[in-house]
């Protein structure tokens, strides 16, 4: 928050149903006031129609409160379909920007846990729908049934004001008790499931390493500290319970007993003795609900405070100017860059341009910042300084929504989603069977895909589960080449190709130059190297050469074999070579 008056897009979406809140809150005022009818009936039975005998009196007394209690109940429904409703604007609202804010952070490196702001929105939404909130827009009510009881008799007031108090001070006990151990129990148990899920995406490896035991006692370990701090809240909040459970009854025994010697001493009468306690009842039911759902209320209260941060500010800024496809001009200048959480420049001064159909090859040694690089082309991270221009334009200032259709990228753990491999090719937007197959004939995934079970409608599972390893990558290339894009990426394509594969690749960049696409290749293997039209060699985070590719490669080649050659004469003795 960078001021104390802005508002938060939670904020923001919440106030934008203060209408229907305030809805909620006048049939709240109608319900509570029918709320009136029992104990008024019962108020009229004792003292009027059981003194009279009068059998129409009772007659029509029971048709008024028959019509008034289905008014209650018709007045109640509404309500709670109200508030199904706010919390289904609140889900429509919310649940993008949510989903989003979860990309986001990723990308940034601060995890939120997986899915945990999702399960944040699905927990405020419940609460919203839920019994608990209900009880906030009844305890406004409560002075006004104490009132009543007051006007019964002072007496008798008195009792439920003090039972009021009692536990209204029962209710902050249980917050301040169980607050502290439940935000940390909340905590330990999202760090337990994030490592969890972790580890279940890396099932093959932990089976076949035996790191099986050695996980649980780690997870083991954070989970017995959630529960731990879990049991403990609930102990406390247990005994905060139980002497609720005991006062309730207890102070239905002291008004009745009150009642009961008022009455005796003809003070009030019996009706008025029956009717204070259903009215004191009524008073204390929504410090009861409180109480009873308190722990509802503390889950629901720090899915706040973690959706609030997930969040932030609300977006105020005007969409902007929209900008024509781009033509694939892609333009490095003085690019300085890290990774997510690294203090340390990754890329240093890195500059080099492309006109619209070039490609050029980008190699180097392991850690040289080649794949950062190929993020940065793409605006999935942000530069220290310097620019990445696609047709002069950042790349940071498009929408990605808008440049992401005109973009390629294929990364080097390629990811797909459970779902028909034409919807995975067609990146989830609304396939368009002749694109995808256009795509997989571009990428050489055509007749492979044709010999899966369903062809193009194979279910491929979970994260391409039901595919290899080389399948993967081949639909992985297809999406990256769908939709024709100005500009593709490629960070090491053919890790997992056979030669038939490779041969496919090379085409596929051949025909993407052809067709006036900028292709940007990262490769450790040097046979997809031959399509490309430049070279550029990161070394440490600089650039060590660039230029034309077969200028490039054999120098980059001569000074690998004058390394390797200077290493073996170290290694027999003979110094280090002139």
């Amino acid at each position: 928050m960078s001021g104390k008056n802005e508002k938060t897009r939670l904020q923001a979406a919440l106030r934008a149903s203060r209408g229907a809140f305030v809805a909620v809150g006048l049939f709240s005022l109608a319900i509570n006031a029918l709320m009136l009818t029992v104990p008024i009936y019962m108020l009229q039975i004792y003292d009027r129609v059981l003194a009279s005998g009068n059998k129409h009196t009772l007659v029509m007394l029971t048709i008024v409160a028959v019509g008034l209690l289905v008014s209650y109940a018709l007045l109640d429904l509404i309500r709670g379909r109200v508030m199904v409703r706010i919390g289904t604007r609140l889900d429509q609202a919310l649940g993008r920007p949510v989903f989003s804010a979860v990309m986001l952070q990723r990308l940034r490196g601060q995890s939120l846990g997986q899915g945990q702001p999702l399960r944040d929105l699905d927990r405020l939404r419940t609460f919203l729908t839920g019994a608990g909130l209900l009880a906030f827009f009844d305890a406004p009510w409560m002075p006004f049934f104490i009132a009543v009881v007051f006007l019964f008799h002072p007496l008798l007031g008195l009792v439920a004001l003090i039972g009021a108090l009692v536990l209204f001070a029962l209710a902050v006990l249980g917050d301040l008790a169980t607050r502290g151990p439940l935000s940390e129990a909340s905590g330990h148990s999202i760090a337990a499931g994030n490592f969890a899920e972790s580890s279940l995406r890396n099932a093959e490896a932990v089976q076949a390493l035996g790191m099986l035991p050695a996980l649980y006692r780690r997870w083991s370990a954070r989970h017995s500290q959630a529960i731990g701090l879990q049991a403990g809240a609930s102990d406390r909040g247990g005994i905060i319970s139980a002497a609720a459970r005991f006062v309730r009854p207890l102070l239905q025994v002291a008004i009745l007993g009150t009642g009961a010697m008022l009455a005796i001493d003809q003070i009030i009468t019996p009706g008025v003795m029956i009717a204070s306690s259903i009215m004191m009842g009524r008073a204390l039911a929504p410090v009861e609900a409180s109480i009873n759902g308190w722990r509802g209320f503390v889950a629901a209260r720090g899915a706040y405070a973690r959706l609030n941060s997930a969040l932030g500010a609300e977006a105020d800024e005007a969409p902007g100017t929209p900008l024509p496809a781009p033509k694939g001009r892609l333009s490095v200048e003085s690019l300085y860059a890290t990774a997510p959480g690294l203090d340390k420049a990754v890329l240093e001064n890195v500059s080099f341009a492309l006109e619209a159909g070039q490609s050029i090859g980008i190699i180097g040694p392991s850690a040289a910042g080649k794949s950062t690089l190929a993020r940065l082309l793409v605006g999935i991270w942000q530069p220290l300084s310097g620019h990445v221009r696609l047709d002069g334009a950042e790349v940071s200032g498009w929408d990605p929504d808008a440049l992401g259709p005109h973009v390629g990228y294929l990364p080097q753990d390629v990811e797909l989603f459970d779902g028909a491999v034409v919807e995975n090719i067609a990146r989830f937007q609304e396939p368009d069977a002749g694109k995808a197959v256009a795509a997989a004939q571009l990428a050489g995934a055509h007749e492979m895909i044709l010999r899966l079970p369903q062809g193009y409608d194979t279910p491929i599972g979970e994260g391409g589960s039901f595919l290899s390893g080389g399948q993967s990558q081949r639909v992985g290339l297809a999406r990256a080449l769908y939709g024709s894009p100005a500009l593709v990426v490629l960070d090491e394509p053919n890790a997992n190709l056979d030669s038939e594969g490779e041969g496919a690749l090379r085409q596929a960049i051949d025909d993407l130059k052809t067709a006036g696409t900028t292709v940007v290749v990262i490769a450790h293997r040097p046979t997809i190297l031959a399509s490309v039209d430049r070279l550029l060699v990161l070394r440490q985070g600089r650039v060590e050469m660039l230029g034309d590719r077969e200028e490039v490669w054999s120098k980059y080649t001569r000074a690998g074999v004058t390394q390797v050659a200077g290493r073996t004469r170290r290694a027999a003795g003979e110094g280090p070579s002139a």
